[in-house]
């Protein structure tokens, strides 16, 4: 393994519960925690803050499947910004990913991240799998 491409989101030492209490709306404060209880469960990591808006779990040394440029990154986690909830599930693809996807309800998707307007709109049940799958892989 070479040495791994340096990138501005990293992670740092802010309060994950300090960021969560700036989220404007109840409803996504409230799936933010819920998000946080599978990954940490599933991780059995505390959450990190990594740059200013995304709450990961774990540590990895990922490969773009389309560039091979490697970074340090966590190994699953999640941002929830004003249009949506990012997930970042990193090493969930190929079909698993896809029957999963099937599965989950009103989402988009994009390179590496699945997009949720709130959790309502999908089978928890099926998020959890893709959740744990995720953190099983590599």
């Amino acid at each position: 393994m070479g040495k791994p491409a340096k990138i501005k989101t990293t992670e740092n030492d802010a309060s994950v519960e300090d960021f969560i209490n700036t989220i404007d709306g109840d409803q996504k404060r409230e799936d933010s925690h819920a998000i946080i209880k599978l990954m940490q469960k599933a991780t059995k990591e505390k959450p990190k803050m990594w740059g200013a808006s995304i709450i990961g779990f774990g540590n990895i040394r990922y490969q773009s499947p389309s560039s091979g440029r490697e970074v340090d990154w966590m190994k699953i986690g999640f941002s929830p910004r004003k249009a949506n909830l990012s997930l970042y599930l990193m090493g969930l693809y190929g079909p698993e990913r896809d029957v999963l996807l099937q599965k989950l309800g009103k989402h988009k998707t994009g390179t590496g991240c699945i997009y949720i307007n709130k959790l309502e709109d999908i089978d928890m049940k099926v998020l959890e799998q893709m959740i744990n799958a995720a953190v099983k892989a590599k």
